[in-house]
């Protein structure tokens, strides 16, 4: 009597052709495939398999992993290519059997009993409550993915604490170097200047802010819904001795009444607006802008449409709670339409991809530690959601784009340099505190 690896491996082989590129271990003992193989999958329990007959694709291999019910040794970018096959086999038209097929394997799902009721959600996914955008239940979007431990962010982060694409002139930038040369990069596209007023929306653990201060002379204020990176951040003030140029608060953008301000970024906060905020985030920006005064808003951005995450995906259920992702144009018209003007728009595709795999990497060096400092099924979730989105930019499923605009005077005056300023060419000299 076949084993549950040698009814799963022959699953395996009606999607994907005959000795696919990884091997089984089971919770019964039984095993299948090659054990030479790159790619060794623990299928720890039935309940795994029942979360893929419930939900079949992404999200129920995703909760059987975050259960710890399904594990790998190997790399996870391979297991994510064995995922793309079974999605690409068939995402729509299921699998092709024969009606003897079927009932073959209807039979050996029973007989390993793995049909049944759906098993609970591991209690890492998101279950939001209130009016979706409301300051109330975008803090608890917030919190669930930024609240997760500094020390667990500093260890995938690095240094820099910067939850960002960064940005690699060179193959041997090491990603301290290239978080730095992002943040110089944006301040040299918002044209900061000395006693110039800077707000950073979305500010996270104070890199931005500590930035222009300390190699622009700017006095800025950073903003955070997210109570761990306020403490943080403005620990990391004080270090720097700071304090007199930068202030951290802990607030959100549409409580900001203190304009007008020079120059506004915003990096990796706009996927957390959605649609139905758009207009009013650029308005509440645009007021809190001088006439001649700058926006950046550098964000992930879909490659095309727009809309809400799929609130059945894994990033929808585990990453990003009321995540939006706009596409490029939609935004530029956004701001446009409330008279911003918009100067340039650059892709950072390739970069984000980079950024990402040293996440992954990071995390994969200290996994013991990291386990330690969020649990195993928090590091398990980030290590998917880093891996995939990585693996998403390289594919052009994903995009990321720095849109420049300014608040253009009444009689047409920008203030804009003709060109764009050339790239920055002196890493060492540019990396934050």
């Amino acid at each position: 009597m076949d084993g549950a690896a040698a009814v799963i491996g022959r699953l395996l082989e009606w999607y994907l052709g005959p000795a696919p590129p990884v091997a089984l271990r089971c919770w019964d003992g039984s095993r299948w495939g090659d054990p030479g193989a790159g790619l060794q999958v623990d299928v720890r329990s039935p309940d795994s398999v029942r979360r893929l007959l419930w939900d079949p694709g992404e999200l129920g291999l995703a909760r059987a992993h975050v259960a710890g019910e399904l594990d790998f040794d190997g790399s996870v970018f391979d297991l994510l290519g064995l995922r793309d096959r079974l999605v690409d086999r068939d995402a729509d038209a299921g699998l092709d059997l024969t009606w003897r097929e079927r009932a073959v394997l209807v039979r050996d799902a029973k007989r390993l009993g793995v049909l049944g009721r759906r098993p609970e959600p591991p209690p890492e996914e998101a279950r939001m409550r209130g009016r979706r955008h409301s300051k109330g239940r975008d803090r608890a979007a917030i919190s669930h993915h930024y609240d997760v431990g500094n020390d667990f962010y500093r260890l995938v982060l690095g240094p820099s604490m910067t939850y960002s694409c960064a940005l690699f002139p060179t193959p041997s930038t090491t990603l301290e170097d290239a978080q730095a040369l992002k943040y110089e990069h944006i301040c040299r596209k918002l044209g900061l200047e000395p006693g110039q007023r800077l707000l950073d929306v979305g500010c996270g653990w104070g890199g931005m802010v500590l930035h222009a201060a300390e190699h622009h002379g700017v006095r800025a204020t950073g903003i955070t819904i997210s109570e761990q990176q306020a403490v943080l951040a403005q620990e990391r003030v004080r270090a720097a001795g700071l304090e007199d140029r930068v202030e951290i608060r802990l607030q959100d953008y549409r409580d900001v009444a203190d304009g007008p301000y020079d120059a506004i970024s915003s990096i990796g906060m706009f996927e957390h607006v959605g649609m139905a905020q758009v207009r009013a985030y650029f308005e509440r920006l645009l007021q809190l802008l001088r006439p001649g005064g700058r926006l950046l808003n550098h964000a992930i951005s879909r490659t095309s449409g727009e809309g809400p995450l799929d609130p059945g995906s894994f990033p929808g259920r585990y990453v990003f709670p009321d995540g939006q992702l706009h596409e490029v144009g939609r935004t530029v018209s956004a701001m446009q339409d409330l008279g911003l003007e918009c100067r340039d728009v650059e892709s950072l595709r390739e970069h984000y991809a980079r950024t990402l795999r040293c996440w992954v990497a990071n995390l994969e060096a200290d996994w013991d530690r990291a386990v330690t400092f969020a649990g195993a099924p928090r590091a398990r979730v980030w290590r998917l959601y880093m891996a995939g989105s990585a693996v998403a930019f390289e594919a052009h499923r994903l995009n990321v784009h720095q849109t420049l605009a300014v608040r253009t005077a009444a009689n047409g005056t920008s203030g804009m340099p003709a060109t764009r300023p050339d790239a920055v060419r002196s890493p060492r000299r540019l990396v934050s505190r």
